[in-house]
C-alpha cells in the first residue's frame, strides 16, 4: 500500500521463460496500466528469480567446476533474453515507468521478498495449470506465494483453446 498520497502502490509480477508468465505481465499491463494511460496508479516492479547454479548442479565432485561456468552463463543468457521480453512488452503497451529485477534464489522466496522489499499492494504470478500430482512434485510458487506473500496474490490463469 502507498504510504504517501503522492506515493503510488507498487504491483510486483512474476516471470520466468513461460508463456504463463508472459500472459500474467500483459494481463496486469492490461488491467492496471493501459486504461490509465499516461499517469497508472501503480509502479511496476517486474522480478525473474534464477537457480544458483550450484543448486541446480547439485553436487560437488569430478566435472562439477567445470560444468558450473557453462550452467552459470546459460542461467544469465536466458534471463537477460526474459528481460529483454519483459521490457520489449512493457515498452508496446506504453509502460515506460518499469523496474525490472534478476534475483537469485528460489521463486518462491524471491517473489515474497520482493513483495517486502517494495512494500507492494498486489503480485501477480501466472499458474502454469498443473494437476495435482505435478504441482505436488514440482511445488508451486503461485500456492506459496498466496500462502506466504504479505499482500494479495492474482493468480493469473490462461483461458482454455478451444478446438
Amino acid at each position: 500500500m502507498a504510504t504517501k498520497a503522492t506515493e503510488k502502490s507498487v504491483i510486483v509480477v512474476g516471470i520466468d521463460d513461460s508463456e504463463h508468465s508472459f500472459y500474467a505481465l500483459h494481463w496486469a499491463l492490461d488491467h492496471f496500466f493501459v486504461p490509465f494511460a499516461s499517469n497508472p496508479p501503480f509502479k511496476l516492479v517486474v522480478v525473474r528469480a534464477i537457480f544458483s547454479p550450484p543448486s541446480v548442479v547439485g553436487f560437488p565432485g569430478l566435472g562439477a567446476a567445470e560444468v558450473l561456468p557453462f550452467v552459470e552463463t546459460n542461467f544469465k543468457t536466458i534471463a537477460a533474453e526474459v528481460v529483454e521480453k519483459a521490457r520489449e512488452t512493457c515498452r508496446n503497451k506504453l509502460v515506460h515507468d518499469v523496474v525490472v529485477e534478476v534475483v537469485e534464489g528460489d521463486a518462491r522466496n524471491v517473489l515474497c521478498e520482493a513483495v517486502e522489499k517494495h512494500h507492494a499492494s498486489i503480485l501477480v504470478v501466472g499458474s502454469h495449470g498443473y494437476g495435482a500430482i505435478k504441482r505436488a512434485v514440482l511445488g508451486s510458487v503461485s500456492d506459496y506465494c498466496a500462502h506466504h506473500a504479505h499482500c494479495s496474490v492474482m493468480i493469473v490463469k490462461r483461458p482454455k483453446i478451444k478446438h
